[in-house]
């Protein structure tokens, strides 16, 4: 068994352990959306710590980092937002209720992300500056959904 299968295996194992003793209504939902943001801030986490210098620029690692958040956009996540599964219900999430409300631009603010982290696929593997100068819209589109819809931690 290759290390992508067990690794893979042991993913859904997690999974289905952590939903099977989930104790409210929402839980699978909000560790699965937790889950994704931790992929999502160690990928960029990867990326900015190459654009800082503080690991080497590797133009192949930054292309498949860049390759990876362009991939993680492309989920389709609808079932880990379902509504009532914000902070003010739930213990444990920091998704504040005004992602739902009628006149949210959560969306907006997606595809802001999935935009941004096209761009940086597009440039990361080229060079260190090309990858520098699209961190500032990948980190911004991050930021401006955290800012407007996570509570403070």
């Amino acid at each position: 068994m290759n290390a992508l299968r067990v690794i893979s295996a042991a993913a859904c194992l997690a999974l289905i352990s952590g939903t099977a003793m989930a104790e409210g209504p929402f839980d699978g939902a909000i560790k699965a959306r937790q889950s994704l943001m931790r992929l999502n801030g160690f990928t960029i986490g990867q990326m900015a710590a190459m654009a800082k210098g503080e690991v080497p620029y590797d133009a192949a690692a930054a292309q498949a980092l860049a390759d990876n958040m362009v991939a993680l956009t492309t989920l389709d996540t609808a079932a880990m937002w379902p509504a009532g599964s914000d902070n003010a219900a739930n213990e444990g999430t920091n998704a504040l209720p005004a992602a739902w409300a009628a006149d949210s631009d959560v969306g907006a603010k997606y595809m802001a992300w999935a935009d941004a982290s096209k761009a940086m696929q597009a440039v990361a593997g080229k060079d260190l500056a090309s990858m520098q100068a699209a961190m500032d819209a990948l980190g911004g589109a991050c930021g401006g959904c955290h800012k407007a819809y996570r509570a403070s931690k």
